[in-house]
């Protein structure tokens, strides 16, 4: 019982974290890649390493400089501490450049070495938002440009992606494609959208897209997305 307790708490500690990465990430004008790559290297990170050794807001500033690194949207170290500074201590002023900002920015430094160790400078991250691009182009032609333009199916999708980055499970569980997938399948049950000849047809749209998934696995990679929403609601 303690033992599910702690790894409960831990799970809403990283959901918060993840939450403010992503905030401070938007604030610093981040794309989606950069921001999918710093919330996998902070998930990786901590997959490893025990949550109380370490302070997981300095890891998550540190993933999303290493991020802007290898995504080449550079991000200068000075506006991540300010920025993640301000996201986190909301009626604080300004940090000013003293004592505390130097000691903040040597260790924001140190713990992206620390990352980098962590992860065994492995930096290749395959998300599933370039599949999602494709996928999303070929459910264009096949809903027509008319139900296309109405239905907000693909910024659906892109935010189920981005909210999927909260948790992680999705992008460590299962193959980028089939997340990919179950995100568009999931946009278009939100917005009641069938395909057209997909009853009919001898492989379902999502078969035709991405030919080794199976139904078990797009039902357990949407349950996966539905889970972020309800971790949302309890962290």
């Amino acid at each position: 019982m303690e033992a599910a307790a702690a790894e409960s708490n831990d799970e809403k500690t990283h959901f918060r974290v993840c939450r403010f990465l992503m905030e401070t990430g938007v604030k610093l004008g981040l794309h989606s890649l950069p921001l999918a790559t710093a919330c996998s290297a902070y998930h990786r990170f901590f997959s490893t390493c025990q949550l109380t050794a370490y302070d997981p807001y300095l890891v998550a500033l540190a993933c999303i400089y290493l991020s802007g690194k290898l995504e080449e949207q550079h991000v200068r170290l000075r506006d991540i501490i300010n920025v993640g500074y301000r996201c986190l201590h909301r009626d604080a002023q300004p940090l000013d450049l003293g004592p505390g900002y130097w000691e903040l920015r040597d260790s924001l430094v140190q713990c992206e070495f620390l990352v980098l160790r962590v992860l065994g400078f492995k930096l290749t991250f395959d998300h599933p938002h370039r599949y999602l691009l494709y996928y999303l182009m070929s459910l264009r032609d096949w809903l027509g440009h008319t139900l296309w333009s109405k239905v907000p199916v693909a910024e659906t999708a892109w935010a189920l992606l981005r909210d999927s980055g909260l948790r992680g499970e999705a992008f460590q569980r299962f193959k980028p494609q089939h997340v990919a997938v179950g995100a568009v399948y999931l946009a278009l049950e939100f917005h009641g959208v069938q395909v057209p000849g997909d009853n009919n047809a001898k492989l379902h749209w999502w078969q035709a897209v991405c030919r080794d998934i199976i139904p078990q696995i797009l039902w357990d990679v949407v349950a996966e997305l539905i889970t972020t929403y309800d971790l949302d609601g309890r962290a």
